[in-house]
């Protein structure tokens, strides 16, 4: 497997992760949650972003709204619902395990 492929697939599979802790900060606007995701590295593109929030609005796990942005553009702001905090705490949860376990391994 080459090395970028393989790195590919690590974000891949933590971006939800990223996207749920951010707005487990508090509601924020796509691109808003895109710079919070990205602040320590490339995490999640935007690409990526927007369909993802989709899904996640479609289970049930996060909830939007429309408001007048700066300029008088509308923005949508995204928040977790309970059932987002719920999944979001049993996913750090998960990662927190899968962590200490990388981390004897490697």
């Amino acid at each position: 497997m080459e090395l970028n492929s393989w790195q590919s697939q690590l974000r891949k599979g933590a971006t939800e992760l990223a996207v749920l802790s951010v707005l487990g900060s508090g509601e924020a606007y796509g691109l808003e949650i895109l710079d919070r995701a990205n602040k320590a590295g490339e995490m999640v593109s935007d690409g990526a972003l927007y369909p993802l929030l989709t899904r996640l609005e479609k289970a049930g796990k996060i909830a939007s709204r429309w408001e007048a942005g700066e300029g008088g553009n509308p923005r949508k702001y995204y928040r977790l619902t309970e059932e987002g905090e719920a999944l979001l705490g049993e996913m750090r949860q998960l990662w927190r395990g899968f962590r200490a376990m990388m981390d004897i391994l490697v």
